[in-house]
């Protein structure tokens, strides 16, 4: 008896989470039908596992800026400035040298990933800057450094992608770990990450109490700017995360890679239940719905549907899903 009230209060809490597993399973049964001699080979699961890590990152990213009443259009431009700084670095400052040994490659990629990661946390500092302290709403505030980044990136490259990232930069996009897309790795570890800090640290707490209710928070004392700061921060080295895998998966890094990531970004963190006007959302729901997403992708790449209506389809899917969280916070 009791153990059914459990279970159905777990489902009664994590209603979205059930939601999406369903849709996901339905996704999977409905392109596993239409191209089942294309879809279900293994290739084409090995291949998702490669590309939706640096999505999935994104989208993680993008939930943090949701949780405190926020967005972060900007996640794009501080990707591809992480992965345009450190080609730079590795192609103007710190050449490959004949005959080196692993361990000073090692040594040299770690001072690239150290780079992109220190240009994530520069760009989420600006932005919260901008919002918690010079008081911009995020929308216009990320929009603004977005381009300031995108433009900061293509006069550094001049337009052209910038290429030859060292061989163990490859690995991080391309890699395997014991069989395992490295990028998949990457991604599990950072989502664990993310799980564990909202949900059993103080920081976390006071995300979703501050994106709940800000005037309460103030109240209770929290400090408001200093949580805002700190979440931009943190999606800023999300974001430089992404363009590391990126750049690593392409060999290449440019001013215009994942443009059409944003959208995606936005539409993965609203169908895994963030609310956009703060205080709800989940690692685990982000997640599933970027795994969801990713399988419907590819199964439309197999139909050969064109880029601009999978753009279309997935804004028609963002205003709708949008609508339908409307309709049920309403119901409630």
């Amino acid at each position: 008896m009791n153990q059914t009230f459990d279970v159905r209060r777990l489902v009664s809490r994590d209603n979205n989470i059930v939601q999406l597993l369903v849709i996901t399973a339905l996704i999977f049964a409905l392109m596993s039908f239409l191209e089942p001699n294309k879809f279900l080979r293994y290739y084409n699961f090995e291949s998702i596992s490669f590309v939706f890590p640096e999505l999935g990152i994104l989208a993680i990213a993008m939930m943090l800026a949701m949780l405190t009443g926020g967005i972060d259009l900007s996640v794009i431009g501080i990707a591809n400035l992480s992965g345009i700084l450190a080609g730079v670095y590795f192609s103007r400052y710190m050449p490959a040298e004949a005959g080196a040994s692993g361990a000073s490659e090692v040594l040299r990629v770690g001072t690239g990933v150290l780079l992109a990661l220190l240009v994530g946390l520069s760009a989420g500092l600006l932005n919260g800057l901008l919002i918690a302290k010079a008081r911009i709403t995020p929308i216009l505030a990320t929009l603004g450094t977005g381009q300031i980044f995108t433009g900061f990136c293509v006069v550094l490259t001049g337009g052209p992608a910038i290429t030859g990232f060292p061989a163990y930069w490859g690995l991080i996009g391309n890699g395997k770990i014991f069989g395992i897309a490295a990028p998949l790795v990457l991604f599990l570890l950072v989502a664990a990450t993310i799980a564990l800090v909202l949900t059993r640290t103080p920081f976390g707490l006071n995300l979703m109490l501050i994106g709940t209710n800000p005037r309460a928070a103030v109240f209770a004392g929290l400090k408001r700017d200093r949580m805002i700061l700190y979440s931009y921060m943190t999606t800023g080295v999300l974001a430089s995360i992404a363009g590391i895998m990126l750049s690593g998966r392409t060999n290449a890094a440019k001013s215009d890679y994942g443009t059409s990531y944003l959208l995606q970004a936005v539409l993965i963190a609203v169908l895994g239940g963030t609310n956009p006007a703060g205080g709800r959302g989940t690692v685990a729901g982000v997640s599933i719905a970027v795994i969801a997403l990713m399988l419907l992708a590819s199964g439309f790449q197999m139909m050969r549907f064109s880029n601009h209506l999978i753009d279309f389809i997935w804004g028609g899917f963002l205003l709708l899903v949008i609508a339908m969280n409307a309709y049920r916070n309403r119901a409630r």
